[in-house]
């Protein structure tokens, strides 16, 4: 499971650390967010206590005008939860109750001058993005024709070659070699490059490019969703589909891809045959097939005759 050090999350997010707080590790493990309105009210069954915690300018008020007696007891039950971090937005100072009970548990309040429902959804996203499922694999990312295509093969297969062709009939590189690929959402993968590696090309018998530099920052994309996998493949022994009619997928973190497999033989060319792929998967996002328009077509004919 990946987490995110509080630290991580107080320096991106630009808190204020409001109490006498000492990082001993602290973590956050979840991408939930909750705002403490329940437990303030004295309601702590069946809630979130591992999620970041939230107060706004409700729960503020509501907590301000409780009796000392009450905010002391609800501020320790609170607290004794072990709660990630409270986060008090829209600039509000702190109650006394929560600071001292805060810091007899060791828990980070911060503060923010953000609106709470801004906060909490520019939260949500941060935390949705650093906690995403992520793997690493051998292959190239470009951007052709605005399709994603993740191009897989055997090392030495030419996957490189053909991306520097690519590149120089107009469309971008996002990375080669190794490709970070993040689970954004239910059904989409965001690649990336290492940060090492980002925008460099290695071409056997040259070594290493830099796109960047040679074709200009036009040439380049830092991150691409992934729309096709295009598999090279070298096994002359293998059948491949030869009209498109049955979708072929690949599973990556769980999600679903198309994949088309393309062999590799003397004298193709596969920066123009990706082009035509790319286009091809767009018309079939559209809603039209060009192999099932044919197979329509047979069919009629077969009925005429």
């Amino acid at each position: 499971m990946k987490t995110i050090p509080t630290k991580k999350l107080i320096k991106d997010l630009k808190l204020e650390i409001a109490n006498n707080w000492k990082d001993h590790g602290s973590e956050i493990t979840t991408s939930e967010v909750n705002r403490v309105g329940l437990p303030l009210a004295g309601y702590f069954e069946n809630y979130g206590f591992d999620r970041v915690q939230l107060i706004g300018k409700a729960e503020w008020s509501y907590f301000t005008r409780l009796c000392e007696k009450f905010r002391r007891q609800r501020a320790r039950e609170l607290m004794k939860r072990s709660i990630p971090c409270l986060i008090v937005t829209r600039g509000l100072d702190v109650p006394v109750e929560l600071m001292e009970e805060a810091d007899k548990a060791n828990i980070p309040i911060l503060r923010t001058c953000t609106p709470t429902s801004k906060f909490a959804s520019k939260t949500i996203f941060y935390l949705e993005h650093e906690l995403a499922p992520t793997t690493t694999l051998h292959g190239v990312l470009l951007e052709v024709n605005g399709i994603g295509i993740l191009i897989l093969g055997d090392s030495g297969v030419g996957k490189s070659e053909t991306a520097l062709e690519l590149v120089k009939r107009g469309h971008r590189l996002v990375a080669d070699d190794a490709v970070q690929i993040k689970k954004v959402d239910e059904y989409t993968l965001l690649g990336t490059a290492p940060e090492i590696i980002k925008y460099f090309l290695e071409i056997r018998g040259i070594g290493i490019l830099d796109v960047a530099k040679l074709y200009g920052m036009g040439a380049v994309r830092e991150k691409k969703v992934i729309d096709l996998v295009v598999k090279l493949d070298t096994d002359e022994s293998n059948t491949y589909d030869r009209l498109g009619i049955d979708d072929e997928y690949i599973e990556i973190l769980g999600v679903n891809v198309s994949k088309i497999t393309l062999p590799v033989r003397p004298g193709r060319n596969f920066a123009v045959i990706l082009e035509a792929a790319a286009r091809n998967h767009r018309q079939k996002e559209m809603g039209y097939n060009a192999a099932e328009e044919l197979n329509i077509r047979l069919i009629n004919q077969n009925d005429i005759e």
